[in-house]
């Protein structure tokens, strides 16, 4: 692990942002809408961009528990399918990447 520590610290500040995004999401989706029927269609409509950032943010911190744990077993860098080991340049682009390139594309 010790030659991805600078990833996993990126990594785990980058976990802590979500979450905390996250928790702030939910917890506007959890407060009570206005009783104003017009207002109240705004309130939804916000709420339904809401859910998809929820979404995407929750898929995000997996994606990064995922690849917080290869660091820690060892198989950060290495393919998922083919086992070879994943570009410098793809794991510098997309830090919770799984499978090399050649992979990714089939």
């Amino acid at each position: 692990m010790s030659n991805h520590n600078a990833v996993a610290r990126q990594l785990q500040e980058r976990l802590a942002e979500l979450l905390q995004r996250v928790g702030k999401i939910e917890g506007d989706l959890r407060s009570a809408h206005d009783r104003d029927w017009p207002e109240r269609a705004t309130e939804l409509q916000n709420d339904e961009v809401l859910e998809g950032l929820d979404e995407m943010s929750l898929r995000e911190v997996r994606h990064i528990r995922g690849a917080l744990k290869h660091i820690a077993e060892g198989r950060y860098g290495f393919c998922a399918t083919c086992g070879q080991p994943i570009s410098g340049a793809r794991l510098t682009a997309v830090p919770t990447a799984v499978t090399c390139v050649q992979c990714a594309l089939q």
